[in-house]
C-alpha cells in the first residue's frame, strides 16, 4: 500500500570541501533539456514494486536520453516486518529535504521527484512520462561536466566544471547499482522476488561556495560489499531544491572516462 509517515524533517548535511582541480574544457552549447527522476521505495512496502518496474521500464526506453535515475530504498518500512538491504536513513533524510522543500505535510511510498521540482506518487506512469517529456523538451542553458581524478577503491576524485553560478548550490554525488534482485522473506512483499534498477548505495553532497569548477573526494563506503557500476552527479539549489545540471560516468571501473552533459 502507499504509506504517507509524518517524519520530523532532517537537514541533510552539506559537506564542505577544498577545489584544487581546474578541467580546461568547455561546457557544451546544446541547449537540450534533461530529467532527473528519483524514486524513493522500499522492499517492505506493497504498492513499491510497480514504481520499480516502472522505472526499469524508463530506463529501458530513455538509455540514449538525458534521463537519470536514482532508486532511493529508505529505511522507515524497515521496523514493519522486512529490512530493505538497500535501505539507508540518509535517503529517508534526504527524502524529508523534499518535503520541506516542496512544502509537504508528509512522506511515502512509492514518491518520485522530478529535477527538485515536482512530486507525485512513483507508480503513476501517465504523470512521470509527461513530466519527463515536458522536462526534456525545457531548455537549458546551465551545463555541467565530470570526469575522474586520480582513484582508488577508497577515494573517488570528481572532476568538475559548470558555466552556472554556484552561489547557494551544491554538487551531488550518487553511487549506484545498476541492476539487483532481492528475495523478500517477510513484510507485505513476503514470498516475492523483486528486481531493481538505478539503485543508490551512496550519496554525498559538497557545498560549492561559489566554485564554478574543481574536483570534490568522495570517500567510497564498502559496507555494504557492493561495487557500484555508476555515477551520477547533479547542481542542485540549496534553498528550493531545483536540480539546474546533470551528467553521469556509466562505468567507475575506467578511470579515463570523462562526460560532458546538460
Amino acid at each position: 500500500m502507499i504509506r504517507k509517515i509524518a517524519l520530523p524533517l532532517l537537514l541533510i548535511s552539506v559537506i564542505s570541501i577544498a577545489f584544487t582541480a581546474d578541467l580546461s574544457t568547455t561546457p557544451k552549447s546544446t541547449d537540450t533539456g534533461f530529467a532527473v527522476v528519483e524514486l524513493f521505495t522500499s522492499e517492505g512496502c506493497s504498492s513499491c514494486p510497480s514504481a520499480d518496474a516502472l522505472l526499469a521500464e524508463i530506463e529501458k526506453e530513455n538509455s540514449k536520453k538525458p534521463v537519470y535515475l536514482l532508486a532511493f530504498h529508505v529505511d522507515y518500512w524497515d521496523r514493519l516486518g522486512w529490512k530493505d538491504s538497500f535501505s539507508s536513513a540518509k535517503f529517508s533524510a534526504r527524502q524529508n529535504q523534499y518535503a520541506n522543500w516542496l512544502n509537504l505535510k508528509t512522506v511515502y511510498t512509492p514518491q518520485a521527484v522530478v529535477n527538485g521540482s515536482t512530486e507525485f506518487i512513483g507508480s503513476d506512469e501517465k504523470i512521470l512520462r509527461n513530466c519527463i517529456n515536458t522536462m526534456l523538451a525545457k531548455p537549458s542553458t546551465d551545463h555541467l561536466e565530470i570526469s575522474l581524478g586520480k582513484t582508488d577503491k577508497h577515494n573517488l576524485i570528481l572532476n568538475y566544471n559548470t558555466n552556472q553560478q554556484t552561489n547557494g548550490y551544491m554538487l551531488a554525488v550518487a553511487l549506484v547499482t545498476q541492476k539487483a534482485s532481492n528475495k523478500v522473506l517477510k513484510g507485505e512483499n513476503k514470498g516475492r522476488t523483486l528486481s531493481h534498477v538505478q539503485i543508490v548505495r551512496q550519496f554525498d553532497t559538497f557545498q560549492l561556495q561559489g566554485k564554478t569548477n574543481g574536483s570534490v573526494n568522495v570517500q567510497v563506503d564498502q559496507s555494504n560489499g557492493e561495487i557500484s557500476s555508476e555515477l551520477i552527479a547533479f547542481l542542485q539549489n540549496t534553498k528550493t531544491g531545483k536540480i539546474t545540471a546533470a551528467s553521469k560516468l556509466n562505468t567507475l571501473l575506467d578511470s579515463q572516462l570523462s562526460n560532458k552533459s546538460k
